[in-house]
């Protein structure tokens, strides 16, 4: 049994139904606390990775593309890439004018992106994740955009190259 703080509350009860059946769990909501419970523990773990991404601020429907099992949730502190005190600019320059920056990242990375006051949120294929985390702690770090944008679209086109790659090395 698991209990969590969710700040669109409203949002998870009005998908509770939607939400026990897609998980397999029982939802019990009092306030702003969700408590989940389960008799398997793996669906309740995917339950836990579902109900931290709506704990950080995701839509419902975005947190249950986490009951696929190549798709994951990543959440990234700002503090940890800059010694900034002032995080405004940092947030700025990940979300861009009018949120170009942030959507262009989400398209070419192929992820959900949520930034937060001092962390960012990612969901995205297990595959990509590292890549779309390059990106974002390049730009927090100070890199132009248009390099990050490059540096996505080239990993783009080696996973295109090859597939089926697992990365092994041969010999």
């Amino acid at each position: 049994m698991q209990t969590f703080y969710i700040k669109k509350i409203k949002e998870v009860v009005q998908n509770k139904a939607e939400i026990e059946r897609r998980l397999g769990i029982s939802l019990k909501v009092v306030g702003k606390k969700a408590t989940i419970e389960s008799k398997d523990a793996m669906k309740e773990y995917e339950a836990e990775m579902v109900f931290e991404a709506l704990q950080f601020g995701f839509s419902v429907q975005k947190a249950l593309l986490l009951t696929d099992p190549e798709i994951t949730f990543r959440r990234l502190s700002l503090k940890d890439f800059t010694r900034r005190k002032n995080l405004t600019e940092v947030r700025s320059r990940l979300i861009g004018t009018h949120g170009k920056t942030r959507n262009t990242i989400e398209e070419i990375a192929d992820c959900e992106i949520l930034i937060d006051e001092n962390s960012v949120g990612l969901i995205c294929h297990a595959e990509s994740v590292d890549n779309a985390v390059t990106a974002i702690s390049n730009l927090i770090k100070g890199s132009k955009q248009a390099n990050v944008y490059r540096f996505l679209e080239r990993m783009n086109a080696e996973k295109k190259k090859f597939p089926d790659d697992l990365g092994i090395k041969k010999d």
